[in-house]
C-alpha cells in the first residue's frame, strides 16, 4: 500500500465510526431521508448515495479497494471535517448530525 493510501485509510477509518450495517439500518429512517441536498434529476441525496458507496467500501477488503475507493474515502474525511468545525448547540436531534450520521459519523460517539 502506497503512503497515501495508508494515510486516506486511516483518516477514514478514524472519520467512520458507524459499521456498515449500522449506516444501512440508519438509512432505513425518516432522520436520513429529511436531510441533505439532492441533485437535479435524483431522488436521493448526496450523503444517502455516500452512505451507500461507504458501506460497500466498509465491506471490501483493502486489497481490493481501488482508485475511486479511495477518491471517495477521502471525500468521506473531508466532509466530516468541514461539518465537525460547525457543531451547533443541541447536536442530538440537529439536521447537522443527522447529515453526518449519512456520510457514516456520528458525532455522539
Amino acid at each position: 500500500m502506497t503512503p497515501d493510501r495508508a494515510s486516506i485509510r486511516a483518516a477514514f477509518e478514524a472519520a467512520v465510526n458507524m459499521s456498515a450495517e449500522e449506516i444501512e439500518a440508519w438509512l432505513e429512517t425518516e432522520e436520513s431521508r429529511a436531510v441533505g441536498q439532492t441533485r437535479p434529476g435524483q431522488s436521493e441525496s448526496i450523503g444517502r448515495a455516500s452512505a451507500r458507496r461507504i458501506a460497500a467500501i466498509l465491506r471490501t477488503p483493502d486489497a481490493a479497494r481501488d482508485d475511486e475507493d479511495y477518491a471517495h474515502m477521502r471525500k468521506v474525511v473531508g466532509f466530516v471535517r468541514r461539518h465537525r468545525a460547525q457543531e451547533p448547540e443541541n447536536m442530538v436531534t440537529s439536521r447537522w448530525r443527522y447529515s453526518l450520521m449519512n456520510w457514516g459519523h456520528d458525532p455522539l460517539r
